[in-house]
């Protein structure tokens, strides 16, 4: 399956937000790609009120998300903010796609390096799959990353490939942690990886420099079942687009039996 990874820069305005959604879904759509990834956030940018500008999943940003979708004939995952039932707001991926219509919610939250995401954010508790093309794909969302089972429950739901739009958060060593993280998770559950992260606001700006907000350092990146890099961006917005084989991550799991040698 033909596969784009669309990494952009979100703003705080979700119109503004929306055409670049659809201008690289457009753009995936013309390389033959079949799945089109979005980064968390992709609706409006960490660092504003969310309260007031999440949607329902039947609103008008989630309606330009299925708009793109039908037109092209491509599968989309984009990350979005929905109301809570206890006034916070979910952090929400839209899947949306011929014969696809799937949301998740983001389980693991990032109450992490000074950063509260529970403040505002009320946690999913649902594992979610779906068929795209025939391949069985895993929703993962950011900070989910730090957690392998997760990405274990995929494999055993049938997942070939585990996608995980984030707005990774700059800071000392975050870089670093991002590229391990994200080939150690393939290499956990024997899947693909698709990591697709905001582009940082600042292209100037020092990586390794804390922001008030996690708004993205950029590198989303394509990895193997066998935890290689497949192929990577820098820390530009841009576009990517790669082959998933889930023959390979079947062929990975045999040789390398992690699933089924657990004991714990």
């Amino acid at each position: 399956m033909r596969i784009a990874l669309c990494q952009m820069t979100s703003s705080a305005d979700p119109r503004e937000n929306l055409a670049r959604v659809a201008e690289q879904v457009r753009r995936a759509a013309a390389e033959g790609a079949r799945l089109a990834v979005l980064p968390e956030a992709s609706m409006v940018r960490f660092g504003v009120p969310l309260g007031p500008v999440a949607e329902p999943l039947d609103g008008p940003w989630a309606e330009g998300v299925r708009a793109v979708a039908r037109e092209t004939g491509v599968t989309v995952v984009a990350g979005m903010f929905t109301p809570a039932p206890d006034g916070r707001v979910a952090n929400t991926l839209l899947a949306t796609g011929p014969g696809v219509e799937e949301s998740y919610d983001k389980i693991h939250l990032y109450d992490a390096f000074g950063f509260r995401e529970s403040d505002t954010v009320a946690p999913g508790d649902r594992v979610v799959t779906l068929d795209v093309e025939g391949v069985r794909v895993g929703l993962a969302t950011c900070y989910d990353l730090r957690f392998p089972e997760l990405f274990r429950a995929h494999a055993e739901a049938g997942a070939a490939l585990s996608v995980l739009p984030a707005s990774w958060g700059a800071g000392p060593g975050k870089r670093a942690q991002w590229d391990l993280l994200v080939r150690a998770r393939a290499l956990d559950a024997g899947v693909w990886v698709a990591a697709v992260g905001q582009a940082a606001p600042d292209q100037d700006a020092d990586p390794e420099v804390p922001t008030k907000a996690p708004t993205g350092v950029g590198h989303s990146a394509l990895i193997g079942p066998d935890g290689t890099v497949r192929a990577r961006l820098g820390g530009a917005p841009g576009l990517l687009v790669g082959e998933v084989d889930p023959a390979e991550a079947e062929r990975v799991r045999r040789a390398v039996g992690v699933l089924d040698n657990r004991r714990l």
